[in-house]
Order: C-alpha cells, then structure tokens, then sequence
C-alpha cells in the first residue's frame, strides 16, 4: 500500500495542490474575518442588543462544532475532492445570504417584521457557513496527503501564513469596503469563495486514493460532545483542556463585543475598530512565526503559557479603563498586549497538552481541541453579550480576566515538580 500510495502521490502536480490548499484556508479565514468586525454595525439596523450580537458572533462556531467530526470522516470515507467542494459551496451560499441579508431595503416590511425577518437569514447564513466549516481540516487533510512526513511540517506552515493573512486583510478589507457601503464586505467575501469554488472543482487532484480510504466510524465518535467527554475523561490531559476551553471562552467572548464597545462607548467607526484586529493578527503571526521557537528555546512552553496569560490579562484590564479622549492609544495598547499574549498562549498549550501525553493517543486529543476551541467561542461569545446588556459594557472585559485568573490557576497545576504533573519538567 505504502508504494501504491506514493506513486499516487508522485503523479500528481503539487503546485496546483498547494494553490488550491492555500487558497481554501485564506478563504476560511476570510470568510470570518471580513464579517466579524462587520457585525456591531449591522443589529443595529435591526436590534441593539449585545446578547443577539454574541449569539449571531457564535453561532458560527456552534455550528461548525458540531459537523468537524462528521467532514473528517466524510473525507476519509469519500475523497479530499468532493467534502471540499461541498463545503466551499456551502460557504458560498451562507456568505451570499449574508450578503444579500445586508444588502436588502428591510424598511419595506411592516415594523413588527423588521426585527425578525433579517435576523432570521444572518443567523441562518451564519449557520450555513459553519456547516460548510470543515474547509480549513479537509485542506489540512490534503496537504498531508501530498507531503511526506520529512516535509509536512513545512507544508503545514501554509496554514500559519494563510490564517495570519486571512487575520490581517480580512478586517482591514471589511472595514474599508464597509465606509464605501456596508454589504460590500459580505459581496467581497461571498465572490472570493465563488474563486475557491472554481479552483477545487477544476484545478484540484483527489489526493486520497481509494486504497487508503476508511469506512465511516460509529455515530458514537461522530458525536462532539463524546470526543469531549473522552478528553475529560483523560486524567493526563483534564486540567490542560479545561485551561484550552476557558481560555477560548474568555479570549473569543470579550473580542466578540470589543467592536460593540468600541461603536456605542467611543463611536468608532467600522474602519477605525477593524484595525484592531487587523494589529492582533499580524502581532500574533510576528510571536507565533519568528519568536515563539526561540523563547520556548530559552523559557519553556510552561512558563511562556504562563506569562502569556498574563499579558492577555493585563490587555483585558487596560480596555475599561479607556475614555474618549486616550480610546485610540489605550485600545491599540491594549490589543497589541493582547495579541502577544495569544500569540504566547495558543501553541505552548497545545505543546503541554501534546508532551502530557507522551505519544499516546494525541491524534484524538489534539484533534479534540478544535472541538473545545469552537463550543468555547460560541459559549464566551453568548456569555459576554448577556454580561454586556445586563450589567453594563465593560462587565465582559472584567469578567475575562476573571476567567483567565482560573486559567493561570489551572496552568499552574502542572508546576515543574508538583504532584501527577512531573512530566513538565522543562529542558
């Protein structure tokens, strides 16, 4: 099989492989982040309520946490070829609702209409697009196809360039185009994932050949809520995950209303509060690219988890405390901290999950916290718009940091040397 598989491989051009790969990740991203900033500024028009914001904000990953494992099999099953394409189509379409939801003169229907109709479709599209969510792990599962296991980790690099990028010109593009009129970034979004649609159906090889494919799992291990319950279940990993899950929970909760605060509190415009996320993508691309190898070379992932905590902490802290003459300075301060400390956070608690577990079942596990990453953004996301509607706009920020308290705590349980964690040791 190893032979017939590497023939397989070696018959097909990589060059159009690796386009239509980095492709289908940039539009995963850019799927998200040209709308993301967007949202604060389209309830408005039909509510002004930060708990439908947070749930509209996260029903995307709700979504999207309950199909992944459902692609991954589809995809193991069928072929990389036809789960990716319909997963691209169905980006198209959420996306073109969405777009076309913005775009519609709603003032034509009765007031007691007005509210219901348009919030009806975005959180339809939203659905929609999260179903079809499983681009970013089938384009995954492709390059590993084509890669051999001396280049998968440079292969894998497309997928840090592609989010980063997708992290960067998705605000800026939305905002920009937003100033122009406000459903040019859902008409941008929706065209360029019709380019990666096009590209997949006549440019992209099947990759996996049907010698290696797999017959569908039980429904037992479809089931999200099962893969979680397995992880909890696993005493090397408990605490770890539960850190992962609170961290996303916190971190995706309070950015989720932090363009909602900036609109209502400073009167920000969509371009200007764009740019924030814009400076913590190309921050956190910066950490995780260039600096994260040395400084876990000279700290450890324990400590630089630790630290980066504390800095998304401290960025968290630094957000109420602006006013309408300091808001531009404090709030760009305060994401550039935040951003370092994501950038510290993510991939050392991923390698402490990853060393816990010493080769034994890290392919599930890791594979897991997708999961928790995607339950814990839409939970934060819905939390904190409750906390910012009933008890006051700056309630998420310092709820956060709560939260991020326990992660520190939770952290700190694998000490160099504290009971059951001596696996940390640092090196």
């Amino acid at each position: 099989m190893t032979v017939s598989l590497n023939s397989f491989q070696l018959r097909r051009p990589q060059i159009p492989i690796f386009l239509c790969a980095f492709v289908t990740l940039l539009n995963d991203r850019l799927g998200e982040t040209v709308l993301l900033p967007l949202l604060p500024y389209l309830p408005g028009r039909f509510t002004d309520s930060g708990t439908i914001l947070g749930l509209l904000g996260g029903t995307y990953a709700l979504a999207q946490f309950a199909v992944v494992p459902l692609i991954g099999a589809l995809s193991d099953r069928f072929g990389r070829k036809p789960v990716l394409t319909a997963c691209v189509a169905g980006s198209v379409i959420g996306l073109g609702l969405f777009a076309i939801t913005v775009w519609i003169d709603w003032n034509i229907l009765p007031a007691a209409w007005l509210g219901i109709v348009p919030l009806v479709l975005l959180f339809s599209a939203r659905i929609i697009d999260g179903f079809s969510g499983g681009t970013a792990s089938s384009a995954t599962a492709v390059l590993a196809d084509i890669s051999t296991p001396e280049s998968r980790a440079k292969a894998f690099g497309l997928i840090g360039v592609a989010f980063g990028l997708g992290f960067i010109l998705g605000p800026f593009i939305g905002g920009r185009l937003a100033e122009i009129n406000i459903a040019l970034p859902g008409l941008a979004a929706t065209a360029f994932a019709v380019f990666n649609l096009l590209l997949v159906i006549y440019i992209l090889p099947e990759t996996h050949p049907p010698a290696a494919r797999n017959s569908l799992p039980s429904k037992s291990k479809l089931n999200p809520i099962t893969q979680i319950a397995q992880i909890f279940a696993n005493q090397l990993v408990r605490r770890l995950c539960l850190a992962f899950f609170l961290f996303f929970m916190a971190f995706n909760g309070f950015t989720n209303v932090l363009v909602l605060y900036l609109k209502q509190t400073f009167s920000w415009t969509v371009s200007l509060a764009s740019l924030t996320f814009a400076v913590v993508g190309l921050i956190a691309m910066v950490v995780q690219g260039l600096l994260i190898g040395p400084l876990v070379k000279s700290f450890g992932e324990w400590r630089l988890t630790i630290a980066g905590i504390g800095f998304v902490i401290a960025g968290c802290l630094l957000l109420p405390l602006a006013n309408q003459q300091n808001s531009i300075s404090v709030v760009f301060t305060a994401v550039s901290v935040l951003a370092i400390g994501t950038g510290l956070v993510v991939p050392c608690l991923r390698a402490l999950v990853s060393r816990r577990l010493n080769n034994s079942g890290q392919g599930a596990v890791l594979g897991s916290l997708q999961s928790l990453q995607s339950l814990g953004t839409f939970l934060g996301a819905a939390v904190a718009g409750f906390a910012y509607d009933q008890i006051g706009p700056r309630s998420p920020f310092w709820l956060a940091s709560l939260v991020l308290a326990g992660v520190i705590a939770l952290v700190a349980g694998g000490l160099p040397g504290s009971s059951g964690q001596t696996r940390f040791q640092e090196s």
